[in-house]
């Protein structure tokens, strides 16, 4: 029988730790596991980078069919991970952990082996659907473990593995492609993931236990034909841009603006069915995380973070390598420094954020991605300069990662935290498609307009992102006035445990 929702009920057996306690060498032991994993499915998201044209050259493929593999891994994402806050409520922590490491493992030695194209999106299509449930995992049990007051804390850990494994993962496929082959760049990462998930079935404990219940198989396919198509159509949209900059770019391709609609109309069924759904707690993501004011602020800022980040890392490296003329390897060592310094930062950040909360964080930090951004804009052609505006940026969102997730997640009862960080991973991967769709085609649309007044191809690109990175510092300006509206959790400022926090009334108060 479904259950009413109140506030007094949790699914959780675990009683909240107390927030003047150490963790207890349990709760630490199941934390680093999950990080060390979390850490290894992230690296390999963005090892694949620059290894595309040696792909290329040993599969003899054109460029169209070689994106996929990328594109392939960012649409799975896409439609796995609303589906992770049912998973994490209907399996335990070791069973949603296995499923996790063990499909991740299985895609990374389909990859290693791989003899053609298909066989090798497939192992990528497998990858990205255990990344995919790896960070919400790794978000819900820290929620779950750590005491609210120790959130900041434990959150810039997380943080250090966001920002530091996809900076990594450049430079690493680099420097493995300069003396061994692309596949090369699987085969060292799966003795990683087995040994991750050997240790990991050996050493995690449950904090959380499941509670079978049937996931409702109309939810589910509106997910993936909502989320799926959405991103599809958002990554497409701009491809009439990529034709060169000789020539005015034309529209959207007409298959990007069916997956479009597709997606639109997919979701909209998907919500008004979570609606009802949640009355009866059988909602395959809940959105009565929105009944949160800080929850609900902080994914709107998210959006549109993402979206201006992901158009300047999109372009960054066009822009070095054809502009500057940089070798990949050149490329992903000039973005190295801002990643190591966002992960060294965050510990930092994180226990700030316990002391003083989101706010002092958030609005220097937003200021300093605008103050980044907008030196990349000139898009110099000093290759340090650009070195330095990275740096800024990446210092910028250092201060704006922990505090902004901690913030979100810390706002939700702990019943709610799986499908919270479900939305936010969701969030993250559309607003992500969505800039960079947006960046590319002002890029191309502004190449095209300089080039046929007589500048060169390469000066339309300089144009072009000089345009589209200014774009992206004014969204980034709208973010410090989102920032405003952020306020302190009022269980993350004293030693309660979460349940004892408002937001359990907030909850009630939530749309049916």
């Amino acid at each position: 029988m479904p259950r009413a929702y109140t506030p007094s009920v949790t699914r959780s057996p675990a009683p909240a730790a107390p927030s003047s306690a150490a963790l207890s060498p349990r709760d630490r032991s199941v934390i680093v596991l999950l990080l060390i994993s979390a850490f290894v499915v992230i690296l390999n998201e963005t090892i694949l980078s620059v290894a595309l044209p040696p792909i290329m050259d040993d599969l003899d493929l054109a460029e169209t069919t070689a994106q996929w593999l990328t594109t392939g891994f960012m649409l799975t994402m896409a439609v796995v991970i609303p589906i992770t806050g049912f998973l994490m409520g209907r399996f335990s922590t070791r069973q949603v952990f296995a499923i996790a490491m063990t499909t991740f493992t299985a895609g990374t030695l389909i990859c290693a082996v791989s003899p053609a194209f298909l066989p090798l999106l497939l192992g990528r299509i497998v990858q990205a659907s255990g990344t995919a449930i790896m960070m919400p995992l790794l978000m819900t049990t820290v929620m779950n473990l750590v005491p609210p007051s120790r959130h900041g804390q434990v959150m810039g850990n997380i943080s250090i593995v966001i920002s530091v494994a996809p900076a990594l993962g450049p430079t690493l496929s680099g420097l493995i492609l300069s003396f061994a082959p692309w596949r090369f760049l699987f085969v060292l990462v799966l003795p990683i993931a087995v040994a991750a998930l050997a240790i990991g079935l050996r050493r995690i404990e449950n904090v959380s236990e499941a509670d079978p219940k049937p996931a409702d198989a109309l939810s589910v396919l509106l997910s993936a034909v909502g989320f799926g198509p959405l991103v599809y159509g958002l990554t497409g949209i701009s491809g009439g841009g990529h034709g060169g900059a000789a020539e005015a770019p034309s529209g959207p391709p007409v298959a990007a603006l069916v997956a479009l609609a597709v997606g639109v109309v997919a979701l909209a069924l998907f919500v008004l069915r979570q609606l009802r759904l949640q009355r009866h707690e059988r909602a395959l993501l809940d959105l009565r995380t929105f009944a949160s004011r800080n929850f609900a602020v902080a994914v709107g800022l998210m959006v549109v973070m993402m979206g201006s980040m992901f158009g300047v890392v999109v372009l960054l490296p066009i822009f070095l390598q054809r502009v500057l003329e940089l070798s990949t390897l050149s490329v992903g060592l000039m973005m190295l420094p801002g990643g190591l310094a966002m992960g060294l930062l965050a510990p930092f950040v994180g226990r700030l954020f316990d002391r003083v909360g989101p706010r002092p964080l958030l609005l220097p930090g937003l200021a300093a991605v605008v103050v980044g951004i907008g030196i990349m804009s000139r898009v110099p052609e000093q290759a340090w300069l650009i070195v330095v505006g990275h740096v800024v940026m990446s210092l910028g969102l250092a201060f704006v990662f922990t505090p902004l997730m901690t913030t979100a997640m810390g706002s939700l009862p702990r019943r709610l935290y799986p499908h919270g960080s479900a939305i936010v991973g969701t969030v993250q991967q559309v607003a992500g498609a969505a800039g960079a769709a947006l960046m590319v085609s002002v890029m191309a649309r502004v190449a095209a307009g300089t080039t046929a007044g007589g500048a060169t191809e390469l000066a339309g690109i300089s144009a072009g992102t000089s345009a589209a990175f200014t774009i992206s510092a004014v969204l980034g300006l709208v973010t410090v006035a989102i920032a405003l509206f952020i306020r302190r959790n009022p269980a993350d400022a004293g030693d309660r445990p979460v349940e004892a926090g408002p937001a359990e009334p907030e909850e009630t108060a939530a749309p049916t």
